[in-house]
């Protein structure tokens, strides 16, 4: 029979697959009570895909805690006829997750493809993190995910609601559903039925089974499925009764092999006991469970002394059959000696989730292997011998997941538990440099006690590179570049101290990772201009670490530190020939955290070539990778690309009012770059607003890095709201970059520095100096490979040659603004394109303008006219009203801005075809 009164649903999900086989994919998330029908519906959808044509695979999540990390998907992989062995390994989990991702992609092929993820409220928390990324990138792909999970339960709800995804929430039956159902069922007893059961199918099935064995009593209605299912329990024989209870305690799913021994039966002995709980409605086929809730009944049925003796069978069964290779059983086991800790055997499950533990960290399941450690640990505190160790142990794996607050306790409580020198160095490198100044000052603290020690060189290296980290971090310049100076100096010794032969392998591993992060250490400390020579010289030196060693990560780290170099120092074609050695680093490493720097760069250097639709693409692409792993670097990066873009493309209101909230050392760099943002949106007032909240200009804070792109954000918004003072200043402070390129740290370019001093210039009134710094700045963003920042320095030189209005000016201008308005017209630079507007004034107020414009007063443009001097002050008032000005000045800028769009337009037009 069909499923019965879900004919909307299917409806929804038959749309859905259509939109998927033509390559529009996406993610469907099904809900609701236990019962209801989610399975059922997945069943069913599932059947209507392979009558489609398309290829259908399940991946459905073990009752309990029992299963292997990434345990659904292993399903869905084996399922695809795909390795989930070769996908589920690597040591970059995130590198992981993108080849599930690519796994689906090829299996979907040209037919597409269903993934159904039944009971994922039950998945462990890696596996979710995989449905999430998947759910990024389905989109894009001729795949539709369904994931059923019941509602109400805790474990997942934070997870799946980030989701972006379709949603489905199945409800109860309805009266005429109901008596559909139960076909054998009078009309009074489907009303009574559909009273007691809320219309919940799995209820309705089983109490038509009771109707039909004559066990239903209308006058003593149950409760619950639970009281179906535990009075049929009573009914079949015991040695059935027996094989369902032990099969209970294994889960939902179980095998035979595990559940036989237990039983001291064969396999072959329990067959028939498996068609009776099929035939009493316990099992929907061998080795599963009819429902969780109907498994959940059975287990209920058991006594405590009963359950212990089955936990303690079904452990050592499976200790037995797959002594060979226990590692995707770990955590079942772990699980049933959990259960027995309560009864003097916690030793032994202490034992077996730490090994679960470690297995689960291994694979990468970071989550899973800080839940067994904590769980290992809640049954008895570890040895003091042994307790440091542990809590480092526990530590990596938090911070590996994100879990900080974790990670911090067990840095501490491993500092404080250490042996010697060495270990609590190692408990204080369990830490790491974040933007959160409360975590820092514990790193702080736990790094100064670790090196008053007596350590080895290589890791006194780390701790001088990790302390030198939290001094870059706290914006102590002075401090960084001492500390990464003395941690290099001492990690190159070390390594240099290496046998070339016979040296133990882990000394020589500590060595090429002390300096590694000694070489990190140092790159923080050489920001800007005047620290890209040495910057370089890092690059090529952990680029040789990185042949030496045939690390893709290191290797990463050298490209992105050469091409960030290149990119500041304008050299942005050799930048674009070296991008493709970063990408194969980066491929090599895998995961989204390094294609997301992959991204950034890719994007920046697009955007400084003039390539504004692929660095608008790119840059979203990366941000997308990296705002469900990092939020803050992933938003900072794509603001900062995105306020680069409005410069020359212009930014809608909605983008420049959106606000992130950075980290506190990135506060003033934010407020200063969202006014400048706000400024190319036009919106003056709020860009104000935004430039206030970074306070008097004395009191800055800026990121090393960002130095120089804060001062010309800064000088750039201070024109546009008309905070001159501030943007004198801001001048003078920009005086020793001249030469120089405004880069991000390789996360947007904003030209040669001689751009924003012209342009400030020019509005101070400064029209020598302004003129002087444009034409350079047209060189030098010629000489870069940057055509967008040719065009505008040409088109402000023209303005400002025209305001200037000295001999040859004016033919000067015409011709910058002919070659701005070519650049313009073809890289698509709509922030410099106007849009036609019928003239708002007559052809007499115009030439008024115009000679206003020049400087005349009202006396000298009677005279150049043939008008009476109260004609032509008429005609200035007229002038004024119409546009809404007050000023003379405003109507030369005016008229000036006129002239250079007419001379645009003539330029424009020239280029037309004969007769268009």
């Amino acid at each position: 029979m069909g499923i019965v009164g879900r004919g909307r649903e299917l409806g929804a999900l038959r749309g859905w697959l259509d939109d998927a086989r033509g390559g529009r994919g996406r993610l469907v998330v099904c809900g609701g009570e236990a019962g209801i029908g989610k399975t059922r519906l997945a069943q069913e959808f599932a059947g209507m895909a392979l009558a489609a044509g398309t290829a259908v695979s399940w991946g459905r999540c073990i009752e309990g805690e029992g299963a292997p990390a990434y345990w659904p998907w292993r399903q869905v992989l084996r399922g695809l006829r795909v390795d989930a062995d070769e996908v589920l390994a690597g040591d970059d989990r995130f590198g992981l997750f993108e080849a599930v991702t690519e796994a689906i992609a090829q299996a979907a092929g040209s037919q597409g493809l269903v993934i159904l993820l039944d009971d994922v409220h039950r998945a462990d928390e890696p596996s979710l993190l995989v449905l999430r990324h998947l759910a990024a990138q389905v989109s894009d792909l001729p795949v539709l995910v369904l994931a059923t999970h019941r509602l109400g339960e805790p474990g997942s709800a934070r997870v799946l609601a980030e989701l972006p995804a379709e949603r489905l929430e199945l409800r109860g039956l309805d009266l005429g559903a109901v008596r559909e159902q139960l076909p054998m069922a009078s009309a009074e007893q489907a009303e009574q039925v559909f009273q007691v059961t809320g219309g919940n199918p799995l209820f309705v099935t089983e109490v038509g089974r009771a109707i039909a064995d004559g066990s239903w009593q209308p006058d003593r209605p149950p409760r619950s499925v639970l009281d179906i299912v535990a009075g049929r329990l009573d009914r079949v024989s015991g040695d059935c009764r027996r094989m369902v209870q032990a099969a209970a305690i294994v889960g939902r799913d179980f095998q035979l092999t595990t559940v036989a021994p237990v039983l001291d039966l064969t396999v072959e002995d329990c067959l028939p006991l498996v068609d009776e709980a099929i035939a009493f409605g316990f099992l929907d086929q061998p080795g599963r469970f009819s429902h969780a809730l109907t498994r959940d009944a059975v287990a209920a049925s058991l006594g405590t002394a009963e359950r212990a003796a089955l936990h303690r069978g079904i452990a050592e069964a499976l200790e037995r059959q797959h002594a060979g290779d226990l590692s995707e059983h770990l955590v079942e086991i772990a699980r049933h000696r959990a259960h027995l800790a309560q009864y003097g055997e916690g030793a032994i499950a202490q034992y077996w989730l730490t090994l679960a533990g470690d297995e689960a960290v291994r694979r990468l399941a970071y989550e899973e292997g800080v839940r067994l450690y904590q769980a290992a640990w809640e049954i008895a505190p570890p040895k003091p011998d042994e307790r440091c160790a542990r809590q480092i142990t526990l530590g990596r794996a938090a911070r590996l997941a994100g879990d900080l607050p974790t990670c911090v306790k067990a840095a501490t409580e491993a500092a404080a538990a250490a042996m010697n020198d060495e270990q609590r160095a190692e408990a204080a490198l369990v830490l790491e440099a974040v933007p959160d100044p409360g975590i820092n000052t514990v790193a702080k603290r736990l790094c100064e006690e670790a090196m008053a020690g007596q350590v080895t060189d290589a890791t006194r290296a780390r701790l001088l590179a990790q302390r030198s980290h939290l001094a870059f971090y706290d914006g102590e310049q002075d401090r960084t570049d001492e500390l990464s100076r003395a941690a290099l100096g001492l990690a190159r010794q070390a390594h240099a101290s290496q046998p070339t032969v016979g040296q133990a392998l882990d000394s020589q591993a500590l060595a090429e990772q002390a300096l590694a992060d000694a070489l990190h250490a140092r790159q923080e400390a050489c920001p800007g201009p005047a620290g890209r020579a040495e910057r370089l010289q890092l690059a090529t030196e952990m680029l040789e670490l990185a042949q030496r060693t045939s690390n893709p990560r290191a290797a990463m780290w050298g490209e992105l530190w050469r091409l960030d170099a290149l990119i500041e120092s304008g050299r942005l074609a050799a930048a674009a020939e070296e991008l493709p050695a970063l990408e194969v680093a980066v491929e090599r490493v895998g995961g989204p955290v390094s294609a997301w720097h992959h991204d950034r760069v890719a994007a920046c250097i697009a955007q400084a070539r003039g390539r504004y639709d692929e660095a608008a693409t790119v840059a979203r692409r990366g941000f997308e990778r990296m705002r469900v792993i990092e939020k803050a670097p992933a938003t900072g990066a794509y603001f900062a690309l995105l306020a680069a873009l409005a410069g020359h493309v212009g930014v809608s209101p909605e983008v420049a009012r959106q606000a992130f909230d950075p980290p506190p050392r990135f506060a003033t760099m934010a407020h200063l770059s969202r006014a400048y943002l706000q400024t190319c949106a036009g919106l003056t007032s709020e860009a104000a607003a935004s430039y206030r909240q970074a306070g008097p200009l004395d009191t800055w804070s800026l990121p090393v890095f960002f130095t120089l792109p804060g001062y010309v954000y800064a000088a750039l918004a201070c024109a546009g709201i008309g905070r001159y003072d501030d943007l004198a200043e801001l001048l003078r402070q920009l005086e020793p970059f001249r030469g120089e390129h405004a880069v991000g740290n390789g996360v947007a370019y904003l030209g040669p520095v001689e751009l924003t001093v012209g342009r400030g210039a020019a509005v101070l009134g400064r029209l020598d100096d302004a003129v002087e710094d444009l034409t350079a700045a047209v060189h030098q963003a010629g000489s870069a490979g940057a055509p967008g920042f040719v065009a505008e320095a040409q088109y402000h030189l023209a303005r400002t040659l025209l305001e200037r209005n000295r001999p040859g000016d004016r033919a000067l201008a015409e011709s910058n603004s002919r070659d701005a308005a070519r650049l313009i017209s073809a890289l698509g630079m709509t922030a410099y394109q106007t849009p036609s507007q019928e003239p708002v004034l007559s052809t007499r107020e115009t030439e008024v303008a115009a000679l206003v414009a020049e400087g005349l007063t009202n006396r000298q443009i009677a005279t150049r006219l043939v008008l009476s001097e109260r004609t032509a002050q008429n005609h200035v008032q007229h002038i004024l009203t119409k546009l809404g000005f007050t000023t003379r000045s405003q109507i030369a800028t005016w008229a000036t801005r006129g002239q250079l769009s007419t001379a645009m337009s003539d330029s424009a037009d020239s280029r037309k075809p004969a007769g268009s």
